[in-house]
């Protein structure tokens, strides 16, 4: 199956979970084609001073795999700063945050997958 950029979904979030300006998804996989394995398979953007606020997942994991931009993660309570080619892995009972702290738009990859595991 191909999609063509055209025929990709694209959806806003202002504030999410309470942080600042607007989240852009761009949805490269349909959670209904994704056999049950997750829920978000996006390319996301957040301009200059734009955030997804702190939040925790529960029976689910997140990566970030940052394409470009400056972002300010935090992992836990515990803030560093990630660079193109870099990822953060948020696991069940975690909590992060994502910040653009660039001049310039902060582009990742977000994919939230299912725990199959049960711990």
């Amino acid at each position: 199956m191909i999609t063509r950029r055209a025929d990709m979904l694209t959806t806003e979030h202002s504030e999410r979970f309470g942080g600042k300006g607007v989240l852009r998804n761009t949805h490269f996989l349909d959670k209904d084609h994704a056999y049950g394995t997750g829920r978000l398979f996006s390319r996301s953007k957040l301009a200059p001073g734009c955030s997804v606020g702190w939040h925790k997942h529960e029976g689910e994991l997140e990566v970030y795999y940052i394409l470009s931009g400056t972002a300010k993660v935090s992992d836990n309570g515990a803030e560093t700063i990630l660079h193109a080619g870099d990822a953060l892995l948020t696991v069940d009972g975690e909590s992060h945050f994502i910040e653009n702290v660039g001049d310039k738009d902060l582009e990742y990859v977000a994919l939230i997958l299912f725990d199959k595991t049960g711990a």
